[in-house]
């Protein structure tokens, strides 16, 4: 769940153009064309949903009127009328809100997270979350956020909000979700776990660390940190406060730190002491709460991982009594599956892809299985959810199944089945029992009442495969059951409470489970016989994720540090389990607060029921995509899609994403010539269509062969239209694309008068150019703290001439190809690249097709050559302030030689630069997301200088 504001959507695509540079609008995510839209309107809301999902979706339109008005009341006051999209053909759990345009959108799979959930309805969850976004976007439409809005649309208004600080904005409506629900994140404990498995660790990092993150420390994420500050001070300072801050804020924001700085005016309290005190009454409350706990013994796994950087093991599944297969991850490590073992070194088993609810990792009969996303390559909202299974003796991957929308799936003890939860495109939840090998469903299990199935797990040991305990989600809470597979007869182990248990585990006559009632997840069993519940675990932090040994003499589990998650084991004794404890969670000074204080909540009451609402007929209408495609977002001063500058024009997006259109007003400051233009992009189909016109005028003057210049204003007409399919092809650890483009070009003057033109320029005579491209890339996925990819390939083809046989001729085809691989250093990173570029340059010259060293004006040959390496590394990873102004996070060298060898008839020309590069990763003004800025040093064989100059590599968006 998240909120948009303004750059990612504006960020365009660049491609060479034969006259110059042409800027293409942005790829969007969308749906296959074949999806057929329909809409349900409320006095407050149009609900946008694909064919198939009329019942979710009139149930969500008349949610979203329940909460209208006590999802805003602690803000001042509701939003305005709102279009919701309801995305159903994506295995993603999700949602967002954003300006450009303006809209939310909600990916209707429901997760198998606990910890995201709780106990609600998904689609309810997402409902008082993202609404509580949109409220806050509105709050701007007052003082200068107003006068935002009035002189550059939603764009203008976006720009108004970037100094709000984004932890606000997530744990505002993490709170009211907390409030205005029976669960609700503020009510998790594994939410805010880190937080304090830091504080109980004596780590305490400064405001600026908290916000702006760490290439070495875990810090709570903006959710969880935003959650404590804004709960904090409605405690203190009134459930309205945030309110009165915003109005404050939006009133005259254009200064820095002005958010802190209203906040300080209303209550004596900066963003940097209400961060201070928030953390000491944490610290205290937590570590009160430990106090008299008496903890289970357990002994670790070992592992390679140090302190140094965070590094997180989970999700133990025993291969033998004394090993486990684990899921290593981490600022410094992508996702792989790791085996550890009492005696032995830490080895990895595989890398995976973009795996998919890890926490259900499943190991049985010498296999071991999780679920990986899989887009369709074309339309990014179409994402599936499918297995992989790894043969652990033969190294064996397999892909049981395609294009599949499970959200869970694990393996019996034996190996050859699969129990796989999948939620399809209508919201009915399934589950399902597998042939492992195939993928093959040899039975779906009846669900009539249509409960989400939650986290199932066959029985340990080897006659565990007959059985399996499932989490099910129904109107009074969650409830657990087991379920005999043979037959799908189902007993009710413990009735449906509002407690979050999760992960269950048949052993015995027991089942163990994960719940936090005792006010931090810890491990559970109930006996079947009796249905008495006894604790098993007690962790500083909490257990989580509880595996059974073979022998069934020990218990794995993972539990939550400062440094991260590591794999501990403990002895499994029931005999030893406190008989008669009644675990009761003790009053959270936070969430219960939250909601006595919420103003919404005698509106909408202390639970938001789970079952149907009640509300008038709400009538279907078709909703066509093109007849809506005219959605202006922005005008006056908008930014062109390539991010390159501003123009004064209008922006268009509907809330579909099929048509993206920009027409506009510029002008360039160094001819003192405007311009107008427009180009329109339609994604709706296959292939993306592009469309883009420009008319302007030009200035320049020519040098004369006698020594005099001959200066000319004259007026340009340029016309692109083309066509580009981009597809996504990934399907492992290595990300791969490809985008095949084709454009017709004209560029034609009226008005030229200089006697001669310069060859890249187009005189009297028009040019009429065809451009083709094929761009490929494969590269492995980055770590967090690897600054580039450490293995990979990429290619670059392109064509450009002038076939038609009038106007300037001329002709280029280029190569360019990227090898990638690792360093030195364990985040170190190589690039070496090579080009060639062909050109007939009879009457006009393109512009470079291949890569040109660094520093080297470009010089046009017939042939080109081009030579290129890098060296990428960290030079330290560091926790730097200066005052409030600056947080400094990184350092980065590049090293790189670079060399290039041109030819035309006898002519024959070769140069080189070579230099460094040293960067700086920074947080500026307390801004969450970091910018990158840094000096060059190179050394320029053409002019036989050094130069420093410097350099923009991040701006953050």
């Amino acid at each position: 769940m998240s909120v948009r504001i303004l750059f990612p959507a504006l960020l365009g695509l660049l491609a060479a153009g034969p006259a110059a540079a042409q800027t293409l609008l942005p790829i969007a995510q969308q749906v296959p064309t074949r999806v057929r839209w329909y809409e349900v309107r409320t006095p407050h809301f149009r609900v946008l949903y694909p064919e198939g999902f009329a019942d979710r979706a009139r149930r969500t339109a008349h949610r979203l009127e329940q909460v209208h008005e006590p999802a805003a009341a602690s803000l001042g006051a509701p939003a305005r009328p709102v279009t919701v999209v309801l995305q159903t053909h994506t295995t993603v759990g999700n949602g967002f809100v954003t300006l450009l345009p303006r809209h939310s959108e909600f990916y209707t799979t429901f997760p198998q997270d606990p910890y995201l959930v709780g106990t609600l309805d998904w689609l309810d969850q997402l409902t008082v979350h993202e609404y509580r976004h949109v409220v806050q976007f509105d709050k701007a439409h007052r003082g200068v956020g107003q006068l935002g809005y009035l002189f550059g649309g939603f764009g203008g208004l976006g720009l108004t909000t970037l100094g709000v600080p984004d932890w606000f904005a997530e744990g505002d409506a993490v709170g009211t979700e907390t409030a205005l629900t029976r669960s609700g994140r503020g009510r998790i404990p594994n939410f805010g776990a880190y937080y304090r498995a830091n504080l109980l660790a004596g780590r305490r990092y400064s405001y600026a660390e908290a916000t702006g993150g760490s290439f070495r420390h875990y810090v709570p994420n903006h959710y969880v940190l935003g959650y404590y500050l804004s709960t904090r001070l409605k405690r203190t300072a009134g459930p309205t406060a945030w309110g009165q801050v915003l109005d404050r804020y939006y009133d005259f924001p254009v200064y820095p730190f002005s958010f802190s700085d209203k906040l300080r005016r209303l209550t004596g309290l900066r963003t940097d002491d209400l961060y201070r005190q928030t953390t000491q009454e944490l610290d205290s409350l937590w570590k009160t709460q430990q106090t008299g706990r008496e903890l289970t013994p357990t002994r670790d796994f070992p592992v390679e991982a140090t302190e140094k950087v965070f590094t997180e093991y989970q999700y133990p599944q025993y291969l033998t009594d004394s090993t486990v297969l684990a899921l290593k991850s981490g600022l410094g490590h992508t996702p792989r599956l790791v085996e550890l073992g009492r005696g032995q070194p830490e080895r990895t088993r595989l890398v995976l892809g973009l795996h998919h609810n890890a926490e259900q990792l499943s190991v049985g009969g010498g296999k071991a299985a999780w679920l990986e996303f899989r887009n369709d390559p074309r339309w990014q909202q179409q994402v599936y959810s499918e297995l992989r299974v790894l043969d652990l003796r033969t190294g064996r991957l397999s892909r049981p199944g395609r294009r599949t929308r499970y959200t869970a799936a694990v393996l019996s003890p034996d190996g050859s089945r699969l129990l796989a939860v999948s939620t399809d495109s209508a919201y009915q939840h399934r589950l399902h029992l597998l042939d492992a090998e195939t993928g093959r469903v040899l039975r779906t299990f009846a669900n009539p009442a249509n409960e989400p199935y939650l986290h199932p797990r066959f029985g340990a040991g080897a006659a565990g495969g007959r059985t399996a305990a499932v989490v099910r989600l129904e109107a009074a809470g969650k409830r657990l059951e087991l379920l005999d597979v043979e037959s799908g007869a189902t007993q009710t182990v413990l009735p449906a409470t509002n407690d979050n248990i999760s992960h269950p585990q048949p052993w015995q006559e027991y089942v163990l489970f994960n719940s936090p009632r005792s006010g931090q997840d810890e491990v559970y069993a109930v006996q079947l016989g009796t249905g008495a519940v006894r604790p098993v675990s007690s962790r500083p932090v909490g257990s989580y994720h509880a595996a059974v040994s073979p022998d069934g003499q020990r218990l794995a589990f993972h539990e939550i540090r400062a440094q991260g998650s590591r794999i501990v084991e403990m002895p499994l004794r029931p005999a030893a389990w406190p008989v008669g404890r009644a675990d009761v969670s003790p009053a959270d000074l936070y969430a219960d607060e939250l909601t006595a204080r919420e103003p919404g909540a005698a509106t909408v009451g202390p639970v938001l029921p789970l079952d149907s609402v009640a509300g008038p007929a709400l009538v279907a209408r078709r909703y066509r995509r093109l007849p809506h495609a005219p959605n202006l977002y922005g005008w006056g001063l908008v930014q062109s899609p390539g991010g390159s500058g501003l123009s004064l024009g209008l922006r268009a997006q509907d809330v579909l994403s099929t048509t993206q259109a920009i027409a506009g007003l510029g002008y360039d400051a160094t001819e003192r010539t405007g311009r107008v233009f427009a180009d329109v992009s339609y994604q709706g189909l296959g292939p993306v269509l592009d469309f883009g016109i420009e008319n302007g005028g030009r200035r320049a003057a020519l040098l004369l062969p006698n020594g005099g210049v001959a200066e000319d204003r004259w007026r340009y007409t340029r016309l692109s239209v083309g066509s580009r399919l981009p597809l996504v092809l990934t399907t492992s650890k290595m990300l791969t694309s490809l985008t095949v483009g084709a454009f017709y070009q004209l560029e034609q003057t009226q008005g030229y008068e200089l006697p001669g033109r310069y060859t890249n320029e187009v005189g009297r005579q028009p040019l009429h150019a065809l451009l083709g491209s094929l761009s490929f890339s494969r590269t492995l996925r980055q770590s967090y703290r690897d600054v580039a990819p450490r293995w990979g390939q990429s290619l670059l083809l392109t064509g450009r001439d002038t076939p038609f046989g009038t106007g300037l001729q001329a002709r280029q085809l280029a190569a360019q190809g990227s090898l990638f691989l690792p360093g030195i250093g364990l985040h170190h990173a190589v690039r070496l690249r090579a080009g060639y570029q062909y050109q007939q340059q009879r009457e006009y010259r393109f512009g470079a097709a291949v890569f040109y060293p660094r520093g080297l004006p470009y010089l046009s040959f017939d042939r080109l050559s081009s030579l290129s390496g890098e060296y990428r590394l960290p030079l330290a990873d560091v926790h730097w302030q200066l005052t409030r102004l600056l947080y400094v996070q990184r350092l980065k060298a590049n090293l790189f030689l670079d060399y290039v060898r041109g030819e035309s008839g006898p002519v024959r020309r070769s140069y080189h630069s070579a230099g460094l590069d040293v960067s700086a990763v920074f947080n500026p003004l307390r801004l969450r997301t970091p910018l990158e800025l840094g000096l060059r040093t190179v050394y320029n064989s053409y002019y036989g200088t050094w130069e420093v100059q410097p350099l923009v590599l991040n701006i953050g968006f």
